[in-house]
């Protein structure tokens, strides 16, 4: 009986044949090693960050010290009244501890969060983002609350990604985070509706994730 070649075989075939046929690259002489981004001339790198941030929606907090930082966030709670803050990470814990911020540490009336306060493991100069990973947070504190805080410090300030993973191999080595999430600005898409007058998609904020995303920057040095 003739054997029938099936679609998967055939798939297989195309692909056994493309990989023992390598043709020439066009471009052998690609730099992979330059940095794409370059430090701004005439601002330092917190600058450069904080008008990226703020360019994409992101709030931006500046703080003398801890001390400032506290009282700061102090004001904000109050102001917008919340009862149900989360946070997870050991060391941002304890410093909402020590100042006598309530806060829920674990998943007991997760439905309720108004807000999360997370660390990062830095911030990028070139777009404006904030590199979390699952090795302080969970995704959850991310993504879920409609308001999402976080506070950092201005020595975490790096110029792109290249100097943030080189900071995450000397911080981890071998034991990288399983997750690793930019985060630039809060949640948006204009794949959903409403559309405008003329048809055209509208951006929607908070579509999956948080509709706010409030940096409390901790002047940790004065210069980068």
């Amino acid at each position: 009986m003739e054997h029938q070649t099936t679609s998967k075989e055939k798939i297989l075939k195309k692909v056994r044949q493309a990989l023992n046929y390598k043709s020439k690259s066009n471009f052998q002489n690609i730099d992979l090693e330059s940095n794409v981004f370059t430090r701004p001339e005439g601002e330092t790198l917190a600058e450069a960050f904080v008008k990226k941030f703020a360019a994409v929606s992101g709030q931006f907090v500046y703080c003398d010290n801890q001390f400032d930082c506290i009282d700061k966030l102090l004001d904000l709670i109050e102001q917008r009244k919340w009862k149900y803050l989360f946070s997870w990470e050991d060391e941002i814990r304890f410093l909402l501890s020590e100042s006598g911020i309530p806060h829920y540490d674990k998943k007991d009336n997760l439905e309720k969060i108004q807000a999360s306060v997370t660390g990062c493991e830095s911030l990028l100069a070139s777009s404006g983002s904030i590199l979390v990973s699952s090795t302080k947070n969970s995704r959850t504190l991310t993504i879920w609350p409609p308001v999402h805080i976080v506070i950092a410090k201005r020595s975490q300030i790096v110029l792109d990604i290249k100097e943030s993973f080189q900071q995450l191999r000397n911080r981890y080595g071998r034991n990288m985070p399983s997750l690793l999430t930019f985060i630039t600005g809060p949640s948006r898409t204009s794949n959903l509706p409403p559309l405008n007058h003329l048809g055209e998609p509208v951006e929607v904020i908070g579509a999956h994730g948080p509709i706010e995303l409030i940096l409390f920057l901790i002047d940790d040095r004065k210069h980068d």
